[in-house]
């Protein structure tokens, strides 16, 4: 069934046509990914879709009683509630179902008649089903789960909402998003401000969603596990294509390709008209004449096509100067701390020629503080590093610290490169799209993805042959990070990045360095191998990091903590599997007896539907009580399971 249907849609801002005339369909459980190069309309037209804004043309079509929700960038909590209160306010439905049931019962105990006693039963069976598929058992669980997957804590449960980062409020918003299960989901960029964890977890779910999804997204890797469809925005108008980003890639090469062929061939075949036509006339004869203007009008009558466009593509490739040895760079026991925090510690690593490293960990650990210390921009707090033959180190910031806010874009390259001529300065910049008098905008007025586009320019002209970048795929659109992607793939050097892009890790790294407080573990291959090799490790019982550097003794003692531990969390988890199976007997009990109540002959003696209606309430009452022990139960296990 067609949900959503979009046809010749219109918007411009002034005199810029943002969507010139763009049409597609979404489908009943579709998940389509919404791509295009940055300004392209993806937000305009979401927005459109969930009636924030207004078309200049077209329409917009939704399926009957369809329910739309469109998670916002900037979301504000109200001032005075919890996290909790906020996820709760979801479920105002369902507690207002809930107090119609109450009411209900206490109606039925008072029933004067059987009539009246069957018509408030039907009234409440209906209702509890309606309640039922409300997960009005289950609201609570349901807080918890979506809570705890998008990477909140549970300290953070009572915390002030309005408190929240900006970062955690967009997570929360995404949260009562996704427990309110509407028909469609509009999401944009949701992946932002996920850590690895919550971004499996958000995948997992959403592959799994009953409803229909349209999500805008620069993670590739996320859109290659969510995504059954997508939609590209090219030059105003929309492209649909099955299959998931990977698929959209090859699919785009090839119907480019196919338009570009016909485009050539229909040329030629013109050219080839004209020519012919030019010498009929050039015979200035009667006949021949005659002959050119009837070629003429059937040149005329040929459908014209037009040349296949695509949007604007930066295009360069990093080259080095020389090679280095064979050993680039040996790091041994660097440590750095601020203050009384310790960011990391213990840190051994090297790198040889050729090595294409990603470097991982949680956000605030330190990547582009150790980055930093390589630069000699931080000094560690311990240990050192050594360096190999001919090694030329150049360095990507992901803030552009080192760009020079009133200088224009050309004297910020020139002025770093004053050798060169200018035209060969300009084009450099001609390859990261800064022609004309964009090369005369000050840096200040750049946006984040032109800054990007200033420093690799700059570092590509470098032509450094060890290259350390930090979060390099920030603020380019998608095109642009398949063209980095390409160009470091012909790197000859040596390269250590640290990227949160899991596509972008996949398509260049051979190897995986994890940082953490204590050091640092090393993977082969790259961020799928990475995490295959982490799956297999929690598979093993008796894999613990914590031995690796322990005696034998030492080692022993713990794996004797640890199995005291194990077998109180064993108990534990028996706890919590008897609270869920009381919670499963209680509402089974509770489920039968409204069955019951729904029945007809329940009322035919008022006595004894009052004293089901009593008998319900007492299941209900120790429903409750089963949940209550439940969550205890869980809370406990969780609180052993930190420790």
């Amino acid at each position: 069934m067609i949900v959503l249907t979009v046809q010749n849609l219109q918007k411009a801002y002034g005199g810029n046509a943002v969507l010139r005339d763009v049409s597609f369909t979404l489908q009943e459980r579709q998940r389509m990914g919404l791509v295009g190069v940055n300004g392209c309309g993806k937000t305009t037209l979401l927005k459109i879709l969930a009636g924030l804004e207004q078309a200049d043309g077209g329409s917009v079509s939704l399926a009957k009683g369809l329910r739309v929700g469109y998670m916002e960038q900037q979301y504000a909590a109200l001032p005075g509630r919890t996290v909790f209160d906020e996820m709760k306010a979801v479920f105002e439905p369902v507690f207002a179902l809930e107090e119609k049931l109450r009411s209900l019962e206490a109606q039925m105990a008072a029933a004067a008649d059987e009539t009246q006693l069957r018509r408030l039963g039907d009234q409440y069976a209906r209702l509890s089903d309606a309640y039922e598929r409300a997960d009005g058992y289950a609201w609570k669980s349901s807080i918890h789960g979506v809570l705890s997957g998008l990477g909140f804590q549970k300290e953070q449960f009572d915390q002030p909402a309005e408190l929240l980062s900006g970062g955690e409020l967009t997570r929360l918003c995404l949260a009562k998003l996704l427990l309110q299960k509407p028909d469609l989901l509009l999401l944009d960029e949701p992946t932002n401000h996920l850590d690895l964890e919550a971004l499996n977890w958000l995948e997992n779910y959403l592959s799994e969603y009953r409803g229909t999804l349209l999500v805008v997204s620069h993670d590739r890797y996320f859109l290659d596990h969510v995504c059954t469809h997508v939609t590209e925005l090219l030059l105003g108008e929309a492209e649909q294509y099955e299959g998931n980003y990977s698929r959209y890639m090859k699919d785009r090469a090839e119907r480019f390709e196919i338009r570009m062929r016909a485009w050539e061939q229909q040329q030629k075949l013109i050219a080839r008209e004209e020519a012919i036509i030019a010498r009929y006339k050039s015979f200035n004869r009667e006949k021949s004449i005659k002959a050119a203007e009837s070629r003429e009008k059937r040149l005329e009558k040929i459908e014209r096509l037009e040349r296949p466009e695509d949007e604007r593509q930066v295009r360069f490739r990093f080259e080095a100067n020389r090679r280095t040895g064979d050993d680039v760079v040996t790091v041994r026991d660097f440590s750095k701390s601020f203050g009384d925090r310790t960011l990391f510690s213990h840190v051994d690593f090297s790198l040889r020629a050729g090595d294409r490293v990603a470097l991982l960990g949680p956000n605030g650990i330190g990547k582009t503080t150790l980055l930093k210390c390589l630069m000699g921009e931080q000094t560690p707090d311990s240990g050192f590093v050594r360096w190999g033959a001919n090694v030329d180190t150049g360095y990507y910031d992901q803030k552009q610290e080192g760009l020079h806010p009133n200088k224009t874009v050309l004297d910020e390259v020139w002025d770093d490169f004053p050798r060169l001529e200018q035209s060969q300065v300009r084009g450099a910049l001609g390859l990261f799209l800064f022609t004309g008098e964009d090369v005369f905008m000050p840096i200040r007025t750049l946006s984040g993805g032109e800054k990007g586009r200033v420093a690799l320019t700059k570092l590509m002209l470098r032509r450094d042959n060890f290259l350390l970048l930090d979060e390099p795929t920030n603020h380019l659109d998608m095109d642009s990070r398949e063209v980095l992607e390409d160009a470091l793939e012909n790197f000859t050097g040596t390269i250590l990045a640290v990227s949160h892009d899991r596509y972008f890790i996949n398509r260049f790294a051979n190897r995986v360095i994890v940082l953490n407080e204590n050091g640092v573990r090393e993977y082969l291959g790259n961020f799928d191998d990475y995490q295959a090799r982490v799956a297999w490790e929690k598979s093993q019982q008796d894999f613990d990091p914590r031995f690796a550097e322990m005696t034998r003794t030492e080692a022993g003692k713990e794996k004797r903590k640890i199995r005291l531990a194990k077998e109180q969390l064993k108990q534990l988890k028996e706890s919590v599997k008897q609270a869920e199976r009381a919670v499963a007997d209680g509402e089974a009990a509770v489920a039968a007896h409204e069955a019951l109540m729904a029945a007809p002959e329940t009322y035919a003696v008022p006595e004894k539907a009052a004293a089901a209606a009593r008998e319900y309430q007492r299941l209900k009452d120790a429903l409750s009580e089963a949940y209550s022990a439940w969550e205890r139960a869980e809370e406990a296990l969780a609180e052993a399971a930190d420790d």
